[in-house]
């Protein structure tokens, strides 16, 4: 008589790395089943945070690496004089608390835009686990990497004297992540308020709904309330400036 299959438990599927989309973005490509279910044993349960839920405050200490697995998250540092600053925005598959890493302390606030869903990986099995998967060693400096060119990218786009060039290369980003996530590239949803994208761009929301408005005219793009539809992909480039030109010598060639 064949022995009858075990029940599958459909909650260790929902949180099970290897039954996520986002598999290819947070794991080194080439992981082996055992390694996988090594990870998989430290992730911690999915935590769901409503819109305007904390994921971790300014100054608090060190404990773990997240991974966005839906919705979108907000990091946001404010100053002695309570003046805030957005710092950035994070997609599905992207990691937040790297900030706390060099000083075993969050040096910026994570706040919930949307419901969202999250993958906690304690650091201190994390270090375990990549000195026995090399693998995921490699990818976690590449995490680390990615997060210093994110942030020297955004030094340089507030570098830009023009407002339209700051808010062209924010969307065009955007649009960039978006297509590692496999979405359209010309429909962006913007769960970020004007404000808050304001704040990141250091200009006021007068100025952003004013940008919008002049590519909306000039048939750059077609804003419907937080939804943005992309309809001249090459204009938006060239709205990005000389980052722009650069980009599209380099693909010429």
């Amino acid at each position: 008589m064949t022995q009858a299959s075990a029940p599958i438990d459909l909650s260790q599927l929902r949180r099970s790395c290897r039954a996520c989309g986002l598999l290819e973005l947070c794991l080194p490509a080439g992981i082996d089943q055992a390694e996988l279910e090594r990870l998989d044993s430290s992730v911690r349960d999915k935590r769901t945070l409503e819109s305007g839920g904390m994921l971790f405050r300014q100054g608090d200490p060190f404990h773990a690496l997240y991974v966005v697995r839906s919705g979108t998250l907000k990091t946001v540092v404010q100053d002695a004089d309570g003046a805030q600053q957005v710092l950035g925005f994070h997609l599905p598959g992207e990691i937040v608390g790297v900030d706390a890493l060099a000083h075993d302390a969050h040096q910026s606030s994570a706040e919930a835009l949307e419901r969202s869903s999250i993958c906690e990986l304690p650091y201190s099995r994390l270090e375990e686990l990549t000195a026995q998967i090399p693998g995921l060693q490699r990818q976690l400096l590449r995490i680390v990497s990615r997060e210093m060119v994110a942030e020297q990218s955004h030094a340089v786009m507030m570098g830009r004297p023009q407002a339209q060039e700051r808010l062209a290369i924010f969307l065009r980003s955007l649009s960039e992540r978006y297509g590692r996530l496999a979405r359209d590239t010309t429909h962006l949803v913007l769960p970020m308020s004007r404000y808050d994208i304001a704040n990141h761009l250091g200009v006021v929301v007068e100025t952003v709904s004013r940008l919008f408005t002049r590519m909306e005219d000039l048939g750059v793009l077609r804003v419907s309330r937080k939804v943005i539809h992309i309809l001249r992909p090459d204009m938006l480039g060239e709205m990005c400036g000389a980052g722009g030109a650069r980009d599209r010598a380099g693909k010429a060639s």
